[in-house]
């Protein structure tokens, strides 16, 4: 991350302490009715930029200003659980490309992703020209762990490894990485919804992520280093299977304290 240095305009501020009762480190205080920033060594949340009236705040080292919030977007409920409920793992895809701005928007939806102590830990590898090549490498390691994991996990008894076993044949794959599994996958999530919103069918392939674990080659030929992390990877493209209703699932267990 580039350095970022907490301003506060003095001539626009006009002490109404609005940033400091925001500030979920306490690090903001009012003297001689101005804001004050007591240290730079906090999260860079950007509460006080948000919430300023004035605008009297500002973080340095972004590539973009803040957005303007005239009329707050609100969701409509009924049909954001709508399409959770309907939502399916997709693994038949359609020969035809996803767009470059569509994959960009849900990059941007993983991007502003919220993510624990604001540490905006999560990258991303798109593949597309040469996801034949990974799976190929994916595919002939899973192949020769099969027979090993058939004796110790009898539920893929029946498993069969195909060359298209990790990407379906879908266009596009995003390796999502992060030192943080959480923050990893809170990106996911909202990418998936995104891609939803596109038309997109999702498949989270769990086991190409393992492969890549597993993979000294495949590390290589991905360009990773010793410190990425891949935490999920999401196959994306547009379905080639319709579905008339949803899936059933067992009730929410809850207690109430």
């Amino acid at each position: 991350m580039r350095e970022h240095i907490i301003l506060v305009d003095s001539e626009k501020c006009i002490g109404c302490s609005m940033c400091q009762r925001d500030c979920p480190e306490n690090n903001i205080s009012i003297t001689n009715k101005k804001a004050v920033i007591k240290s730079q060594s906090c999260m860079k949340c950007g509460h006080c930029v948000a919430v300023c009236p004035k605008a009297a705040v500002s973080i340095t080292g972004f590539d973009e200003p803040p957005i303007e919030i005239e009329n707050p977007t609100i969701l409509n409920p009924k049909q954001l659980l709508s399409a959770i409920q309907t939502r399916r793992t997709i693994r038949q895809f359609k020969n035809q490309p996803v767009e470059p701005e569509v994959i960009t928007q849900i990059i941007e939806a993983g991007r502003w992703t919220p993510s624990g102590h604001n540490a905006q830990d999560v990258s991303y590898i798109v593949l597309r020209d040469n996801m034949e090549r990974y799976e190929k490498i994916a595919v002939r390691l899973f192949r020769k762990l099969l027979p090993i994991v058939k004796l110790v996990n009898p539920s893929v008894k029946k498993a069969v490894i195909d060359d298209h076993f990790f990407f379906k044949k879908a266009p596009v794959a995003i390796m999502i990485l992060s030192k943080s599994e959480i923050n990893a996958s809170l990106a996911a999530s909202n990418m998936e919804l995104m891609a939803q919103a596109h038309g997109l069918g999702v498949l989270y392939s769990g086991l190409f992520s393992r492969a890549v674990y597993l993979s000294k080659k495949l590390q290589k030929a991905l360009q990773l280093t010793h410190k990425d992390r891949v935490v999920t990877t999401l196959v994306l493209g547009y379905p080639n299977v319709n579905y008339r209703r949803t899936a059933q699932k067992d009730a929410a267990v809850i207690r109430n304290l």
